[in-house]
């Protein structure tokens, strides 16, 4: 089996974060996103990875070739991101077509039992019931419980079944059949060549895939997911610092993530604060937020904020004689 990682997007709904951080390194719970997809993969048996680079992928590169290198990876470049199907196709000289496929998109963390499904006969895609499925590609589920219909973002949505980034494909060789029919065809979605409607392709030539559903589904391309994420993924006993060295005269609100090195001096912190390697907090309050490596905070106020690496911010001080009945807005 191997899988095919799609990581080319520039992340645009969190810039200016993703101008100089690729969106799969973010760090949630003092994890990056793609962490969580290689390590969930690798532990369902999958040794076999091709990553589909862009954006910055030099950094993702980095980041994959040094974190793991007991893995068998190949990076292709898109050069010209026409769309999911398009990157996929990409991949077709180093697929063996006879052998199973996940497809896996490097901006989703997902909660379910993939063993299971790595290890099922069918065709499958990942589902989630979404109360707007307008901003997804959809599906629609027969008597039967396979796929009879797939549209890529529906302006009238037949179903509230999303499509969530996951796909274990066992006609291969079919897939990019119907990916290069579309190819040829110019058939799009939103301007775009999407993996949707070649899967739909497939559905038309006879394929039966199986809808599975996901227990949890983060889709991590908005600061508002991001962050909830964040918060979710810290109420795990594995993620949370325990223990923080160089912490003075400062409380801790858990759950956080504190990196290495990090230096914490009269200052709050949390809940739901992760804070990257190397980084120096003073006087501040931090809660709900993602800072990443080397930040320096001194004298402010954080929250529901995401902070990129080497950032140094100050905040407001101010010496105050108030008399009665005032009040000061500093907005």
């Amino acid at each position: 089996m191997i899988a095919i990682i799609p990581v080319a997007g520039a992340g645009k709904n969190l810039r200016p974060l993703t101008y100089t951080q690729p969106k799969p390194l973010i760090p949630v719970a003092g994890k990056p996103i793609i962490s969580f997809i290689i390590d969930d993969l690798y532990d369902a048996g999958v040794k076999d990875f091709v990553f589909i680079i862009g954006y910055l992928g030099e950094k993702i590169k980095n980041y994959i070739t040094e974190n793991y290198p007991k893995l068998n990876t190949t990076f292709i470049n898109q050069e010209n991101r026409l769309g999911s199907a398009h990157a996929i196709h990409l991949a077709k000289d180093v697929v063996d077509k006879d052998e199973d496929l996940v497809i896996f998109f490097g901006d989703t963390i997902l909660n379910f039992d993939l063993k299971k499904v790595l290890k099922s006969p069918h065709n499958s895609i990942g589902v989630k019931k979404v109360s707007d499925p307008r901003s997804f590609g959809v599906a629609s589920i027969g008597p039967d419980g396979n796929v009879s219909n797939l549209v890529e973002k529906p302006n009238i949505p037949l179903s509230n079944l999303a499509l969530v980034g996951f796909y274990k494909i066992k006609d291969t060789r079919l897939l990019f059949e119907s990916i290069q029919n579309n190819l040829q065809s110019g058939v799009k979605s939103e301007g775009e060549f999407q993996l949707t409607d070649a899967l739909m392709e497939m559905v038309s030539r006879g394929a039966e895939i199986k809808a599975e559903m996901v227990d949890n589904w983060f889709d991590c391309g908005r600061k508002e997911i991001l962050l909830e994420t964040n918060a979710l993924m810290l109420e795990k006993d594995d993620f949370q610092t325990k223990e923080i060295p160089n912490l003075n005269n400062s409380i801790i609100i858990p759950p956080v993530h504190i990196g290495e090195g990090c230096v914490i001096n009269d200052s709050i912190i949390g809940p739901n604060v992760t804070i990257g390697d190397n980084s120096k907090i003073s006087s501040s309050i931090i809660k709900n937020s993602i800072l990443g490596n080397f930040v320096h905070i001194n004298e402010a106020v954080l929250f529901k904020s995401v902070i990129g690496n080497d950032t140094s911010i100050t905040g407001l001080r101010q010496s105050l004689n108030i008399g009665d009945n005032t009040e000061i807005d500093f907005r």
